[in-house]
Formats: structure tokens, C-alpha cells, sequence
């Protein structure tokens, strides 16, 4: 029997979301939750790009809820709390790409998830790209190694075409670059890397004594036109940031991101698109991630390359919800999961 699927917002990762549970035939969508008002009463199907699929979008919460859903596939921009307590103690599990992976910064707000996860005996699981599915395949790699050293991902993106202010704002693009704070705009808004970390240490059996965060920034020479909003020159337009998990004085898990809003800035980063994974042990590993479209690949605008990227934050979740419904309850993390298979995924 299928597990039964609750889809919660339709935005960029939601429409890839759906794609994908509507074609396993393990997963059967029974309910869609439409934060816009303008998108009540139409068909899921249809919202995310598809042909209609019978479930009609609604924002009414204890009328979805009531269809008691094995999982909730959660991919708002960013998560709330109150949402999530209220989904975990109806009894469902949830998958989530909403900047989650195990909520260590989060205090009392983790305890409230904590307790409704026990009080409905539910599952919450949080993953992406990256953080996510990256960190999954640096628990891997260092598989291989008897001495681990240190654990580094690196990240690196040209993201002007990443229209997404919501996100990079709380993060410092845009502010002048001598605004002193700057950090820790930079450490609020990418936290989650920083639960990352603390997974990563997890899965290597580490207790930490301190998770920290060092940035660097980039300005923007001239004016730069980013389609819905601007940043002007003599403010931020790339930021480089190292999390860093620390035993003593030494870094044992190092995940960091270099992200630039355009060329020519002020210092002009040289980066090359993607991830490289390097665990410094016995034997050393490093292995460098591309992501590349398909041969039959469509596209005609930038807008449609980005489609990828939803893709990949997308499906980590999709690919791990039959185990986090068979998980115990509480916030589970890839430290905690069997590996998550892509079944039901080739195209034969």
C-alpha cells in the first residue's frame, strides 16, 4: 500500500515535490496545503505544472490533517515552528527543506518540535542540497578512511541568477560593506550549516566543543540589477563563509560556501561552480561534485536552469520519507537513517 503524502506549499522546490510523488507509485498525494490565497480550489496537478491530478489545493489545516497523512513533505522558504508542532502532534512525519536539518539553534523552539514529536509519536527529518545531501555524501566518503583528520565540504556558486532576497538578505547581501553587523547577519542567516556540522560530527561519533562561524565579504563595484531588487555598489555582492566544529583548538568538520552576486567585485573571487569533498585521513579522499542537465534538457532561460537546483533540494526529502515514517520518534538526521534508496526513479 502506498504511504499517503501530504504536500505543504507549492512554491519552487513544492512543484518538484509533487512531480515526483505523483510519479512513484509508492506515494500517493492525498492533500495539498496552498499558503496563497490564490491558489485554494486549484488543482495540485495543475499548480505545479502538470496535468490535473484530482487533489485540490486548500489552506484549511485540521481538514488536511484529519486525511491522516503517513508523511508531510514540508517545503516552505523558511520553516515555522507553530506549523510544524501542530503537523508532528496530529500524528504525521515530516520531510522538510525549509533550512532544517536537526534545529540545535532553535532552543526552546527545538523542545516545543521535540515534544510534539513524542506526543504524536512522529518523525521530523530535515535535508536539501546542500546543507543535506552533500553532507550525506561526506559521511560516505569518509567510510573508506581508518584515520579521519577533518571533514571539509566546500561550496561555491555564481548566484546572480538565484532570485531569492528573502534568503540572501538575512544573510548580508545588499548591506554596505563596512556595517559591522555583518557577521553576525551572516551566522543567523545561514545557521542551519551550522547543524550541519553538528550531523557530520554526529555520524563521525565527535562531540564538539564549539560550532563557530568566520565570514568574508565581497562589494560590488557598480550597481548590480538582480530583476526583482538591486544591490548598490559599495555593498555586498559576495560573501564567503567557513562553519567550522572545533575540538579544542582543532577543526574537525569544516563546511563553508563562497556565493558571488556577479563579476568584477571587490575582491574578484575566482571560484568554479559546485562541491568538493575532502576527508584528510588515511587515505585522503576528495571528490569534486558538477551538477549538469541531461542531453533533453529544455531550456531557454536562466529561470528554467535553475529548475535543477529544485530538483536536487527536492529529492533528498522525497527519497528518504519511507524511512523517516519508519523511524522512532523525535528529530532524526542522516546520522540516525538507513541510506535513503532512489527507488521507483528509472526511466525504462
Amino acid at each position: 500500500m502506498p504511504l499517503r503524502i501530504l504536500q505543504w506549499t507549492t512554491g519552487n522546490v513544492g512543484r518538484q515535490s509533487v512531480a515526483a510523488i505523483a510519479r512513484n507509485p509508492g506515494l500517493e498525494l492525498v492533500g495539498c496545503y496552498a499558503w496563497s490565497p490564490d491558489k485554494v480550489g486549484r488543482d495540485a496537478g495543475e499548480l505545479c505544472g502538470l496535468d490535473p491530478i484530482g487533489v485540490t489545493a486548500t489552506n484549511d489545516i485540521p481538514a488536511l490533517l484529519a486525511r491522516k497523512p503517513d508523511c508531510v513533505v514540508y517545503n516552505p522558504m523558511w520553516p515555522s515552528t507553530d506549523e510544524l508542532v501542530r503537523i508532528l502532534e496530529s500524528g504525521a512525519n515530516v520531510v522538510s527543506t525549509a533550512a532544517f536539518v536537526n534545529g540545535r539553534r532553535l532552543g526552546a523552539e527545538r523542545e516545543r518540535l521535540v515534544d510534539a514529536c513524542t506526543r504524536g509519536r512522529s518523525s521530523l527529518f530535515g535535508t536539501g542540497i546542500s546543507p543535506g545531501f552533500v553532507e550525506l555524501l561526506g559521511i560516505a566518503l569518509a567510510g573508506i578512511s581508518d584515520r579521519i583528520d577533518k571533514v571539509t565540504i566546500r561550496e561555491a556558486a555564481h548566484t546572480a541568477a538565484y532570485d531569492s532576497p528573502a534568503t540572501e538578505k538575512p544573510a548580508g547581501f545588499g548591506r554596505p560593506i563596512g556595517d559591522r553587523a555583518l557577521p553576525k547577519m551572516t551566522a543567523d542567516g545561514t545557521a542551519v550549516f551550522g547543524e550541519a556540522v553538528a550531523m557530520v560530527a554526529d555520524a563521525l561519533g565527535v562531540e564538539l566543543d564549539a560550532i563557530v562561524c568566520e565570514a568574508e565579504y565581497a562589494q560590488a563595484v557598480t550597481d548590480i540589477d538582480l530583476g526583482s531588487w538591486r544591490i548598490d555598489a559599495g555593498c555586498v555582492a559576495g560573501i564567503a563563509a567557513s562553519w567550522q566544529g572545533r575540538v579544542g583548538d582543532r577543526t574537525v568538520v569544516e563546511l563553508s560556501f563562497r556565493w558571488k552576486k556577479g563579476f568584477g567585485l571587490d575582491p574578484d573571487w575566482q571560484i568554479e561552480d559546485g562541491h568538493v569533498i575532502e576527508v584528510q585521513g588515511r587515505p585522503t579522499v576528495i571528490a569534486k561534485l558538477q551538477f549538469l542537465p541531461p542531453p533533453d534538457f529544455q531550456a531557454q532561460t536562466m529561470s528554467d536552469f535553475m529548475v535543477l537546483g529544485h530538483i536536487m533540494t527536492a529529492m533528498p526529502a522525497i527519497n528518504a520519507i519511507p524511512l523517516v515514517v519508519a523511524a522512532p520518534p523525535g528529530i532524526v538526521t542522516y546520522a540516525d537513517l538507513p541510506l535513503p534508496l532512489p527507488r521507483g526513479l528509472v526511466r525504462l
